[in-house]
């Protein structure tokens, strides 16, 4: 998968300058929604046959400020894969600077349930699991 690349924006700093750091999250999810994509399992896609994906639990280290117009470079992999729950890892530079770390975990629901990734969705777990050397 390739990098998902962000630029920086003006209003995305505070007065100091730097990229406030709630803009990180964003940028976390843009980077998901694009990798997503790349494998064929958007959001789009998922949310039309009645899939949601809300966050269980997020975890960032900020390691150096970004500032307006610095293109932050975001690789993104599968940290974990169960049936339930998804743990995407992300590092975020800019060139060979590392400005972030973070984590974030996901679980699927249809109808206000609880899916299982490997019964609804085989390839896309199967993808998950075999791309990622991830044990099942």
């Amino acid at each position: 998968m390739k990098p998902y690349q962000r630029r920086v924006n003006y209003y995305e700093c505070d007065r100091m300058g730097i990229t406030h750091h709630s803009n990180y999250i964003r940028f976390m999810e843009e980077a998901r929604i694009d990798w997503m994509d790349q494998l064929g399992y958007g959001f789009e896609r998922m949310e039309a046959e009645g899939v949601v994906s809300p966050i269980v639990s997020l975890s960032c280290q900020y390691k150096h400020p970004t500032t307006f117009k610095d293109v932050i470079s975001i690789d993104l992999k599968v940290a974990k894969a169960s049936n339930l729950k998804i743990t995407f890892a992300y590092v975020m530079k800019v060139g060979e600077v590392v400005v972030c770390t973070a984590e974030s975990t996901h679980c699927f629901f249809e109808n206000n349930r609880p899916v299982s990734l490997q019964t609804r969705f085989p390839e896309f777990y199967k993808s998950l699991v075999n791309d990622n050397d991830l044990k099942q």
